[in-house]
This record gives C-alpha cells, sequence and structure tokens, in this order.
C-alpha cells in the first residue's frame, strides 16, 4: 500500500517497461492538485518497496487564482513526456524526470473529460463539455480536426483500422430524468475522421455515454453509461466492408474547364 495522497486519485498511468507509474489527485483543503511519479523496480520484492513517490509534481493555482484539477495522465512514447489534462481545458506535458512543464496549450474551452490515442501514439483525441472532440498530432501538437456536438463529449475513440472516430456523451446527468433519450443525445456517434461528417448513430442508453472502448481487432466495442449498463457492440459485415466515399464538392466549387483552357489553345495551325 503507497501513502495516501491528499485529495482524491483521478487518474493512474504506467510507464513503458512498467518499471514506473504515474497518478494525479485532485486539490485537498490547503493543498494543490499533485502528480506523482513512483519507481517500482523489477528486481525487488514487493515488501521492499518505497511507499514514497520518486517524485511530485506540485500544480499550484492559475494566475486569475482558480485551482486547476487534472483529469487524465498518459506517458508518452518512450516516456518521453507525462501529457496531463485538466479540468479548464488545458492539456500540460511535464518531464518525468525532472518535473519541469514542458509545453502548455488550450485545445478546449470547457472540461477536457477524456483523452485517447491511437496504437502508435501518433494521433490523440479529446473529449470535452464543450461539445467537441478534437484531434492532434502527437509530435507537433497540431490541431488536425474538430467532431462538433450538441451536448458534452464525455469520450472518443478512433477505430484501429477505419478512419473514423467513435464519440458518446450527451446531456448532463442531472438533467436526465426529464429527458427522453432522443432529445438527450445519447447514441455512440460515428464520423469519419478526415471529413469531420457525422455518418451514423447507434442508439441504446437512457442516460449520457460516459466511456467508449473500441476492441483492437476493430469489430466490435463497449459502451458504459450513466444508466448503469454496458452494451457490447458487433459490427455487421455491412459496416466492416463498407469504403468511405469521397464527400462531392459543394456547388460552385468544381474545378473549371477540366485542365483545358481554349483561351490558351495553341493549336492553331498559323503558316501552315
Amino acid at each position: 500500500r503507497l501513502r495516501p495522497h491528499r485529495g482524491p486519485v483521478r487518474g493512474v498511468a504506467w510507464a513503458d517497461g512498467s518499471n514506473s507509474f504515474a497518478t494525479i489527485s485532485d486539490p485537498f483543503v490547503d493543498h494543490n492538485a499533485q502528480i506523482s511519479i513512483y519507481d517500482i523496480p523489477q528486481d525487488a520484492s514487493p515488501d521492499d518497496y518505497d511507499d514514497t513517490p520518486r517524485l511530485e509534481i506540485d500544480l499550484p493555482k492559475t494566475n486569475d487564482g482558480k485551482r486547476v484539477n487534472p483529469t487524465n495522465v498518459v506517458w508518452l512514447n518512450l516516456n518521453e513526456a507525462l501529457f496531463v489534462t485538466f479540468d479548464n481545458g488545458s492539456i500540460r506535458l511535464y518531464d518525468p524526470v525532472t518535473g519541469d512543464e514542458l509545453e502548455e496549450f488550450f485545445p478546449h474551452e470547457k472540461k477536457i473529460n477524456r483523452v485517447s490515442f491511437n496504437k502508435e501514439k501518433t494521433l490523440f483525441i479529446t473529449s470535452s463539455a464543450d461539445f467537441t472532440a478534437k484531434l492532434y498530432d502527437v509530435v507537433n501538437l497540431h490541431h488536425l480536426k474538430t467532431y462538433k456536438t450538441e451536448r458534452p463529449v464525455n469520450d472518443a475513440v478512433i477505430h484501429p483500422h477505419k478512419d473514423h472516430i467513435l464519440l458518446g456523451g450527451g446531456q448532463e446527468a442531472m438533467s436526465v430524468t426529464t429527458t427522453r433519450g432522443d432529445v438527450g443525445k445519447f447514441e455512440t456517434r460515428f464520423f469519419h475522421l478526415v471529413y469531420e461528417e457525422e455518418f451514423g448513430k447507434v442508439k441504446g442508453h437512457f442516460g449520457p455515454i460516459n466511456a467508449i472502448g473500441i476492441n483492437p481487432n476493430g469489430r466490435s466495442y463497449a459502451s458504459g453509461a450513466e444508466d448503469g449498463y454496458v452494451r457490447l457492440h458487433f459490427f455487421d459485415k455491412s459496416y466492416l466492408d463498407m469504403k468511405d466515399p469521397v464527400p462531392e464538392a459543394p456547388e460552385g466549387e468544381e474545378e473549371e474547364n477540366d485542365g483545358y483552357d481554349e483561351k490558351n489553345d495553341d493549336s492553331s495551325d498559323d503558316g501552315q
């Protein structure tokens, strides 16, 4: 058993190599939120583990005096940085050796509920209470795509074999008892990763979807909701075999002349 944190623990993540893990905890009374890193030597007996963190990173109040609550923690490839999301819409990268803050940016205006990476950890997608999910490049932290909805987004995942995004959320839990499922937007929604277009929905829950996990083989996914149910969905053959059509260009944006311009036609037989 490790030394207790000063506030509620919101996340735990193992480093590549399984020799250490990180935790994030909320502020509590006079203590700020915190990131803690523990070492777990592979050649030592569990009875000999040190229950004190190797490194504690204090998360002080922002410049306007507001406390920040971390919501997710992930180790990036090769343990080069700790990736932490916050309830003020920000993401920070920390050096797991020194604890220095390496980067901070604000992809969202409200709380980041969840973050999910593709298998290679080259892309990540954030889910936010600001009604959007956003796709980013891990290496350069460039914003790539935005998937817009009409309700808070609680989780989103990247399909392992298709250019598809699955996301879920819905109306806030406090309003669920007075809301029909079709109004609360409690479906799993499917977007094309590149074109940002929604092309499908899967209904079934009667409360906001809080978590989505897709099978690594890409043939099924599970969703968990505020209604207390976990639903396991299997994709049918038509979905697995479907090809993604290229959207048609809006009217007026078609290429003119198809690469041929009569005015510039030099094929006249002058002098012949």
